[in-house]
């Protein structure tokens, strides 16, 4: 695993891939940064955070969409599928690459509430609370791309069918409050990753989301696993 966790994360620096991720992402947050933090004075780095919800539609698709659909195109997954490691092994490589170029973001991100330091009284807890939570959605949002690209060959198939889950995922509150019907609405809602986040930027330390979060990240890893198995013995 750690041989396929090197070579995967170096790959990502070896093209523009890991550079374009971390690069989008940050812009963003820079722009965000100066517009509440900066111009308007908020003390919560939170709200920055919470604001690139939009920005991980098109972010994680950029980093995800090529790391089995690739493979599978170029027929190069059969070298991996045949080496002696196991399939948890390679998904494990793969998924923690990404979540390593992912975690370089989130460090970059957690000298944002050190600079408001500087600048008067901030809400550090809930400030690194809220990166905590962040990073987690995040690595939920890249196992679920990672799944998509294992069930296809094509890219941008990935890339599209990334997109649009995650699209889904940010619209799901909305599209709750259209449901005349409470108990569906309800439940709709708590799969909302928008508010579970948006918890966080009124300092609260929302464990029950941290939990969801992981769990998320963990189920599709697990789907990932057992469509590579299916593709090992098919």
């Amino acid at each position: 695993m750690i041989a396929i966790f090197k070579r995967e994360f170096k790959s990502y620096f070896t093209s523009m891939t890991g550079y374009l991720f971390m690069a989008f992402i940050l812009f963003f947050e820079g722009l965000y940064f100066v517009a509440y933090n900066v111009t308007q004075g908020y003390p919560h780095f939170a709200y920055t955070l919470y604001s690139l919800n939009f920005v991980y539609m098109i972010a994680v698709p950029i980093l995800t969409m090529r790391v089995f659909a690739d493979e599978r195109r170029q027929k190069t997954d059969q070298l991996l599928l045949t080496a002696p490691v196991t399939v948890m092994q390679i998904v494990m490589g793969k998924y923690l690459a990404m979540v390593a170029v992912y975690g370089i973001v989130c460090a970059i991100s957690a000298l944002g509430p050190a600079v408001l330091t500087l600048f008067g009284t901030v809400y550090l807890a809930g400030d690194y609370g809220m990166l905590l939570a962040f990073f987690l959605a995040g690595s939920a949002f890249l196992a679920i791309g990672m799944y998509i690209s294992a069930s296809t060959e094509s890219p941008v198939l990935a890339c599209v069918g990334t997109f649009g889950v995650l699209l889904i995922l940010y619209l799901i509150s909305s599209i709750a409050s259209m449901i005349p019907i409470d108990a569906i609405a309800n439940v709709l809602t708590e799969f909302s990753f928008s508010d579970r986040l948006y918890n966080f930027t009124q300092n609260l330390i929302d464990v029950p989301s941290y939990v969801f979060f992981a769990s998320v990240a963990g189920f599709f890893v697990f789907l990932t696993v057992q469509s590579v198995q299916k593709r090992r013995w098919n």
